[in-house]
């Protein structure tokens, strides 16, 4: 069910005994990397709380039309918008008859109306009501409207019947589900970025930087997740906004990115879903300051008079992408080689001396690409090979590197 990770998914909970399996649903479509908003119909509640609902999805439960306070947090149009895809389980009868003929007297069906993403319904039902003329006409108009079909299974019902019209098992609508997505290049990946500069500090007001606006590494992180990997974004102090279904971690110093970069590479190899080779990815686009001062003033530092120079002593910071490629297992690492001169020749010893895996080279001597450009233009160098690519916007340049990454997994 990797298919579903970073997927948006909308469950609508109608009337029945079945929606106490839309408990165990929600589980399984998060374990598999979804996340999920409820909305539920006022007979639904009569089987199971909201309560129990918001507690599993992480996310207050929809229930009215007409909630200010719900309007105010994301309106129900916004909702339609949000979801990948609107799965409703179960589907009880009097819900698939209002869904047939366009009733929007809730805001479930009024979702339904809005939305543009696939519709899934898993019909739940006593075997005489599933087998009616009505309700049989009801799901051959919603196949013809191009509403998706999960189920009903055969078997022993609530009510004591046995026959078609108990609702599909969790395991079987959310794996049903996932086959409905198409698989990306990266599916099942977990893929982890730093990017944009570090500031290393002087004193409390003054610190050593570059000019790294981070753009290439935000341009990757949208990148990946478009081609279906979970992304973590490990940022250093920029301007940007976080890309849609990425998980940022905010840092400042090179000694900071370090500490997140090993925490969270550490709880992904804890995760045996994600342990196996070509699981992970680390893509190091940030400009990582290669010193610092030894020492931080508490204070800040005062111009002294008659004494016109300031000497700082600088040591090395660690070198994070250096330290990734030595982890074991080790991830898919990728480089940066962002050079003034040279580009080729440094770049191929930074892959060789650093155990890398792939490295992008750019020339930042080029004042049209580069640091805080829009554009940019890279050599993509693997031990096989290298593929360069013309200047073009830093967007379509991410593509290429994920594409070429994909290949080489």
């Amino acid at each position: 069910m990797q298919r579903l990770a970073n997927k948006r998914l909308v469950l609508g909970v109608t009337g029945g005994i079945a929606a106490y399996k839309s408990a165990e649903l929600i589980r399984r479509l998060i374990d598999a990397g979804a996340e999920v908003r409820v909305v539920m119909t006022s007979a639904a509640q009569e089987f199971i709380t909201p309560l129990t609902l918001q507690a599993l999805s992480g996310n207050p439960v929809h229930l009215a039309l007409l909630d200010t306070e719900a309007e105010a947090g994301m309106g129900h149009i916004e909702l339609a918008r949000w979801g990948d895809a609107l799965l409703i389980a179960p589907a009880s009868a009097d819900f698939i008859a209002r869904l047939t003929h366009g009733h929007g007297n809730d805001l479930l069906t009024t979702l339904c109306l809005a939305a543009r993403c696939p519709i899934h319904i898993a019909p739940a039902m006593n075997q005489g009501m599933w087998a009616s003329s009505a309700n049989q006409n009801n799901i051959q108009q919603l196949e013809t409207n191009g509403i998706h079909l999960i189920g009903p299974g055969s078997g022993y019902q609530a009510c004591g019947d046995i026959g078609l019209g108990r609702m599909s098992e969790p395991d079987d609508i959310a794996q049903i589900l996932a086959d409905s997505f198409q698989t990306g290049s990266l599916t099942g990946t977990q893929v982890v970025i730093t990017a944009g500069p570090t500031r290393e500090a002087i004193d409390p007001v003054r610190y050593i930087s570059n000019h790294s606006s981070g753009k290439m590494g935000f341009a990757l992180a949208e990148a990946a997740r478009d081609a279906g990997a979970t992304v973590t974004l490990i940022a250093g102090p920029v301007n940007l906004a976080t890309p849609d279904r990425v998980n940022r971690i905010n840092v400042v110093s090179a000694e900071d990115m370090l500490v997140a970069t090993t925490e969270c590479l550490d709880h992904l190899s804890l995760n045996s879903s994600v342990s196996s080779e070509g699981s992970i990815i680390f893509i190091g686009t940030a400009a990582v300051a290669d010193y610092r001062p030894d020492t931080s003033a508490t204070q800040k530092i005062k111009k002294t008079q008659g004494n016109p120079n300031l000497t700082l002593q600088l040591i090395e910071n660690p070198d994070i992408i250096a330290t990734v490629a030595k982890r074991s297992p080790k991830p898919f690492t990728v480089g940066f080689a962002a050079e003034t001169q040279n580009v080729l020749a440094y770049a191929n010893d930074k892959i060789a001396r650093k155990n890398l895996d792939m490295i992008i080279a750019n020339d930042v001597s080029n004042k049209d690409i580069g640091f805080n450009s829009d554009l940019n233009a890279v050599t993509i160098i693997w031990p096989e090979g290298n593929k360069t690519v013309d200047i073009a916007s830093k967007a379509i340049i991410a593509n290429s590197i994920i594409q070429q990454i994909s290949l080489q997994l």
